[in-house]
């Protein structure tokens, strides 16, 4: 039986950066913010939740999805970026349902509960 695609609530984007490619990230983030309709998370200078390394998160209706992602896949300079949907199930959205831009890091799945 497949998913209902409606089950979607909104979508993530993890954008992870280092010390050293923090400055992209940031000029990630301002293309973005001047551009679309989102939520912008904190930046996190340490690795939180299941992720690997620092990031901040993008938080987007799907209305949004058409435009927005492929914006981030042209123009992340090179940055790793983790995309998945929110549908009530976080192990399955951050790893079956996610895509990946760039490396796949490896994420500890094992502190995400199988739903909300």
């Amino acid at each position: 039986m497949p998913v209902d695609p409606a089950r979607i609530v909104d979508f993530h984007m993890h954008v992870y950066y280092t010390p050293e490619t923090r400055d992209r990230a940031a000029q990630l983030r301002a293309w973005v913010e001047e551009r679309f309709t989102v939520r912008m998370g904190r930046w996190h200078d340490v690795p939180v939740g299941p992720h690997p390394s620092a990031m901040y998160q993008i938080q987007f209706m799907p209305d949004q999805f058409p435009g927005l992602v492929p914006f981030v896949m042209m123009n992340r300079q090179g940055l790793t970026v983790l995309l998945h949907p929110e549908s009530g199930r976080p192990r399955e959205d951050h790893t079956l349902n996610a895509t990946w831009m760039g490396e796949i890091l490896p994420l500890k799945t094992e502190i995400l509960p199988e739903s909300d």
